[in-house]
């Protein structure tokens, strides 16, 4: 393993390792990630990189695990310890999953997903999961925690949300959440039973 990352050049080797804290820091790295000034999707650089090199970076990471698919490259494993998420951005992952597998469900040429708030919300009252209308603030920190994880992509500044603000949904939350885990979360916080609960991505 050594050897095939010292027979590398300088500035390879550079790039390769920009590459793994790049992954080790987000977990997930997208093959395209939407770009909302060029409103277009492009391609991640970082992403090609680690591709290119994918059984160095996997035998690097041997002891977590690391997989590829669906335009992803993640670490995968019980080793992984991710951040807490306050309860409404657990429960737009739980609606976010839900709203990914139908889409995806139906004839499409993309990898990703796109939604609007309101289409969440609407989803949210539909499995009573929501006691009380969130605060835009909540919202603003909800969103930007899953932009940081590369779940979600505002489309829309997030500082003029409101029902109609757009999301692509991106192809990580496939494996974040499988749907059988997404219906006993469900269950779960109907019963009510995680009331003020954090959970980890």
């Amino acid at each position: 393993m050594i050897d095939y990352f010292e027979a590398l050049s300088g500035a390879e080797q550079e790039q390769v390792s920009e590459s793994i804290r790049l992954l080790y820091r987000q977990t997930f790295l997208l093959e395209r990630t939407y770009d909302r000034k060029a409103k277009r999707s492009q391609t991640n650089p970082a992403f090609y990189d680690c591709n290119r090199h994918l059984e160095f970076i996997q035998k690097y990471f041997s002891i977590m695990g690391i997989d590829s698919q669906l335009g992803l490259i993640y670490i995968r494993g019980e080793q992984v310890v991710g951040e807490k998420l306050p309860k409404l951005a657990t429960l737009y992952v739980l609606i976010l999953k839900l709203i990914y597998d139908e889409q995806m469900s139906s004839v499409s040429t993309s990898a990703n997903v796109v939604t609007t708030l309101s289409e969440i919300h609407e989803k949210l009252a539909t499995y009573r999961l929501l006691k009380k209308q969130p605060s835009v603030s909540e919202i603003r920190r909800s969103l930007a925690m899953l932009k940081k994880y590369q779940v979600v992509e505002p489309l829309d500044v997030l500082e003029e949300l409101d029902g109609f603000s757009r999301l692509v949904v991106y192809p990580t939350i496939h494996v974040i959440l499988m749907g059988d885990d997404v219906r006993e979360l469900l269950e779960t916080f109907r019963e009510g039973e995680e009331e003020d609960g954090e959970s980890e991505i």
